[in-house]
This record gives C-alpha cells, sequence and structure tokens, in this order.
C-alpha cells in the first residue's frame, strides 16, 4: 500500500516561514514528478510548485519568490520551503506524487495539512 503523508503545516503570522514535508512509502521502484497544491475554502485546488526526479521545478507566480520546492530522492521526499508567508496563502496544501510501482506509473494525493496565516 502506498501513502503521501505531509507534515510541517500550522499557523503562523504574515511575514513568517514554514516548511512543508511529504514522504512517499510503501513498495515504490521510483518517485518521478512531486508536487504540492492548495485549495483554500470555497475554491477549487490550484497547483503551488512541482520537481521531477532530476530537479526540473516548476512554481505557480503566485509563489514564485517566496516558495521553494527541492526532493530527496532517497527518501521519496519531498519538501516546500514557504517564506513572507501572506494570508493568501492560508489552504490545505496537499502533496502529489506520480510513483512507479510493479512497472505500473500512477497519480497519488496525500491527506493534506492545513497552513493558516494571520494577518
Amino acid at each position: 500500500q502506498v501513502q503521501l503523508v505531509e507534515s510541517g503545516g500550522g499557523l503562523v503570522q504574515a511575514g513568517g516561514s514554514l516548511r512543508l514535508s511529504c514522504v512517499a512509502s510503501g513498495r515504490i521502484s521510483s518517485a518521478n514528478t512531486m508536487g504540492w497544491y492548495r485549495q483554500a475554502p470555497g475554491k477549487q485546488r490550484e497547483f503551488v510548485a512541482s520537481i521531477s526526479r532530476g530537479g526540473l521545478t516548476s512554481a505557480a507566480d503566485s509563489v514564485k519568490g517566496r516558495f521553494t520546492i527541492s526532493r530527496d530522492n532517497a527518501k521519496n521526499t519531498v519538501y516546500l520551503q514557504m517564506n513572507s508567508l501572506k494570508p493568501e496563502d492560508t489552504a490545505v496544501y496537499y502533496c502529489n506524487a506520480d510513483l512507479l510501482l510493479t512497472g505500473v506509473l500512477s497519480n497519488y494525493w496525500g491527506q493534506g495539512t492545513q497552513v493558516t496565516v494571520s494577518s
């Protein structure tokens, strides 16, 4: 059974920082693209950032220059360093990953971690 487990969310004041982590566990042959999405109350889930196995990154315009995505391939872990947080960053943050298991590539979601930024 495959799991994506996020951690690191919490309550922070505007201008502060948080670091999210997501660990993929299970009978994983390889973790390909990994990334983060977020969903604020009453809004659709939106893309935040992604990183390929080789380290190629992409980020939403709203977080460029403030958020940094990175990964540790040996640990099947992806990180999201969030700096200069704004109240509009408040959302549930979800980890997403393309994982290869016994020759089959599938997409998986974590359960989400709450990030709340107070003004």
